[in-house]
């Protein structure tokens, strides 16, 4: 207790003690706990990526939803499909492929 006194006057003792009381109680919430300020500020920043990710999905279901509709009704866009992206082709035709650089 003598020590804590000796380093109050030397260091401490021109502070007003109202302000101390003020920066001990800012410091402890920065640091001490569950809640502190950091891990608040570091979940916020993790809510807010995983909501932009779940609107990002959301609109490529929305999307995918729509061409999968699209493909159950129009048999012409079925076979449209099925060329473009599985490389298909009639008996009868020669497919040429060409890749862009």
């Amino acid at each position: 207790m003598q020590r804590l006194k000796e380093f109050y006057r030397k260091y401490l003792s021109r502070i007003n003690a109202y302000w101390l009381v003020t920066i001990g109680f800012v410091a402890l919430t920065f640091t001490a706990g569950d809640s502190n300020l950091y891990k608040r500020y570091t979940y916020d920043e993790k809510i807010r990526s995983l909501e932009k990710e779940i609107k990002f999905y959301e609109e490529e279901i929305e999307v995918n939803s729509k061409k999968l509709n699209d493909l159950h009704t129009d048999k012409e866009g079925l076979e449209r499909f099925a060329r473009e992206e599985y490389f298909m082709k009639k008996p009868n035709e020669d497919i040429f492929i060409i890749r862009k650089k």
